[in-house]
């Protein structure tokens, strides 16, 4: 197959014979080796195709062609992939082999066929394209401020500011423009809902939470251990967090804590800021890696010069923040709303701990064995923060 970057506007006659010749073959336990590499290439070249469609949609919401190009493949390619990744998840299966360090691969395999049902593929296109849709309304939202006008993340400094009249405004602007979308959003939810209900059903599970657990791949807990997590979280957490809050209220002097108190330093310090410009936020980001560990440095320098991350909050730029993969190339791409304020720092740390997650496992040779679980995925992630935290300081290279 060729390079993945030249497969965004691919139809499925141009991707199926790669898949009816790997269908078509017999696995056994000398063979095993190379049906999986073969496989691999195919599930990677139509995974990286699948991304960079949808990271366009992400970084220009209003972007038309962009969408066009997401919905052809999830309309045209998509549901023929999903058919013969689980006909190939079925051969894997019924060829009775685990090669070498295939095991949990294997186990999550076994999980997706048994999920498999052919009449989900346009429930799952529908969901993603609501996915789509709530993109776009948040990120269609701005507001006028001082004259200017402002994405409501951009409002996040202000909610910062030592003048509490200054953040009421901002809270209370930011919070009457998102409310013009109330319905909007209420209308998506109550699609959402039925369409995972029914996937759920076809499935044969009574709720979608079931469903969804086994998607996940949820091997190791289940829901009665989240809800004693919750349990623990209230009777300790709970009334920790309260004890901090009423710390913040007695510092700030208040009777009572409104939403528009809850970002400002208590002891009336300025707000910091960090960088100013993306350029500044690299720079220190870059240091900071560095000093961590060469190798570190050396992937994020990697995604800075290939182009790799895309941080500035803009309007129509999608919410949130996130580190997806290219994986044919196995590189990294990290997307963020920065707006020059310190939880920016954070949230880089955190999205280039699952980049270099990425690059680590980049070595191992089948697609099904870099897939990785979204909580170990978090553990990466978490723990970079804390092994950049001593190297944050301008002195040693930070901010």
């Amino acid at each position: 197959p060729p390079d993945a970057t030249s497969t965004s506007r691919w139809s499925w006659t141009d991707f199926m014979p790669y898949y009816e010749a790997l269908a078509g073959r017999k696995v056994t336990a000398d063979t095993a080796g190379e049906f999986l590499s073969d496989w691999s290439r195919m599930s990677e070249l139509v995974d990286e195709t699948y991304t960079r469609l949808h990271v366009a949609t992400t970084v220009d919401t209003a972007n038309k062609e962009a969408e066009e190009g997401f919905h052809h493949f999830l309309d045209q390619v998509y549901p023929h992939a999903e058919e013969f990744e689980h006909k190939l998840k079925q051969t894997l299966l019924e060829a009775r082999v685990e090669p070498a360090g295939f095991a949990t691969p294997l186990k999550r395999i076994r999980v997706d066929a048994e999920l498999f049902r052919k009449e989900n593929i346009p429930l799952f296109v529908e969901e993603q394209k609501l996915c789509k849709e709530y993109d776009k309304v948040i990120g269609a939202q701005t507001v006028r401020w001082e004259g200017k006008e402002l994405t409501i993340a951009q409002l996040s400094t202000a909610l910062q500011s030592t003048d509490r009249a200054i953040r009421e405004g901002a809270w209370r602007t930011a919070f009457e423009r998102q409310m013009q979308d109330c319905r909007a959003v209420n209308d998506l939810w109550a699609r959402f809902v039925p369409l995972r209900v029914q996937i759920a059903s076809n499935a044969g599970f009574g709720d979608f939470r079931s469903f969804r657990w086994n998607q996940l791949h949820r091997f190791d807990y289940d829901p009665d251990d989240c809800k004693r997590f919750h349990e623990a979280i209230e009777a300790a957490v709970v009334p920790a967090a309260s004890r901090i809050y009423q710390l913040r209220r007695r510092t700030l002097g208040l009777d009572a804590l409104r939403p528009w108190d809850l970002d400002v330093d208590i002891l009336g310090r300025l707000p910091l800021e960090p960088f100013k410009g993306v350029h500044e936020f690299l720079a220190a980001t870059s240091a900071i890696f560095r000093g961590v560990d060469p190798v570190l440095g050396s992937y994020f320098d990697t995604m800075v010069q290939e182009g790799l991350l895309d941080l500035e909050n803009r309007k129509n730029k999608a919410p949130g923040g996130y580190c997806t993969e290219f994986a044919a190339t196995r590189r990294p791409f990290i997307f963020m709303n920065a707006v020059g304020i310190h939880d920016d720092v954070r949230s880089l740390l955190h999205e280039a701990g699952h980049a270099f997650h990425r690059f680590e496992r980049a070595s191992l040779p089948y697609y099904e064995q870099r897939r990785v679980g979204m909580e170990f995925a978090e553990v990466a992630s978490m723990a970079m923060e804390l092994l950049a935290a001593p190297f944050l300081e301008k002195e040693r290279g930070g901010f």
